[in-house]
């Protein structure tokens, strides 16, 4: 059985790719399910019923999910394509510690099959351009991206698993930082993501970013499953044609070779486990 449950179409502020478009062509690639996880990002971004002025960044708006038209767009490809491919209601929910009232509300005012809970930005600051490295050691900032991460957990329980746990390897500039300096605090994320009966997920997209491991790296899949930790998703991170559905094969051989069982697909929220 393949699946996608990492997904991003025209609805994320960094995707043109169309929602139909998605699932003609996972049909296409034989894909059995896929999960649409568009972007919100309180704290750096604004809904588009919000009041606020939407600021736009590339000739795109960098706005959250315009939700009512997204989930209305799901299910019209529900009914559409359901005969040939399950397609859940998601989102990536990038949460800080400061914005997780506004993503209780969110999560309370529209019902999800599925919650990525990824750690975007740490006081309002991006990864991707720097602006939380800068100023910093690298000891400081995987330290900080890490503490922030277990003070959500900690906090927010609105998700199903927590996306590229070490995200911030994909944008460190120093290298890898090592995994020995940082095992006590992921321990303590793990533990408590376990204890509330979430997951996190193996995303694929560290192949096309030309990573030296996979995200999470194999040091933390192994910790994860040797802490008990059993719910998994796989997810390619896609935002085009070319990355959807990459790469989810040959993952799921890495799980069997980790010594996992199973991975997950999820239905109103809870998990559903499938032998790999």
């Amino acid at each position: 059985m393949l699946t996608d449950y990492h997904v991003h179409c025209e609805f994320s502020d960094d995707s043109v790719y169309p929602m139909e478009d998605v699932v003609r062509d996972a049909i296409g690639l034989g894909l059995e399910e896929i999960c649409f996880t568009d972007h919100v990002d309180y704290g750096i971004k604004v809904d588009w019923d919000s009041g606020e002025e939407i600021r736009w960044r590339n000739g795109e708006p960098f706005a959250n999910v315009d939700y009512p038209r997204y989930f209305a767009k799901i299910a019209d490809l529900q009914e559409k394509y359901g005969d040939r491919i399950r397609i859940r209601r998601g989102l990536e929910l990038g949460v800080q510690s400061h914005t997780i009232d506004r993503y209780n509300r969110l999560t309370e005012k529209y019902p999800l099959d599925f919650a990525i809970l990824s750690i975007h930005q740490v006081h309002d600051q991006e990864f991707w351009n720097g602006e939380f490295q800068e100023g910093r050691t690298q000891r400081e900032y995987n330290e900080e991206y890490y503490r922030e991460m277990l003070r959500v957990v900690q906090s927010f329980k609105h998700y199903s698993v927590l996306g590229h746990m070490d995200l911030i390897v994909r944008y460190d500039k120093a290298g890898v930082y090592p995994f020995e300096k940082v095992k006590d605090l992921i321990t303590e994320i793990l533990k408590v993501v376990i204890a509330d009966g979430k997951g996190i997920e193996l995303n694929t997209s560290s192949v096309r970013y030309g990573l030296s491991d996979t995200q999470p790296s194999r040091d933390i899949l192994r910790l994860y499953r040797e802490l008990g930790g059993r719910i998994i998703t796989l997810g390619s991170d896609s935002h085009r044609p070319d990355h959807l559905g990459a790469h989810i094969a040959s993952s799921m051989e890495l799980l069997k070779e980790l010594g996992y069982e199973a991975f997950c697909t999820f239905e109103n929220g809870r998990p559903v486990f499938h032998p790999l």
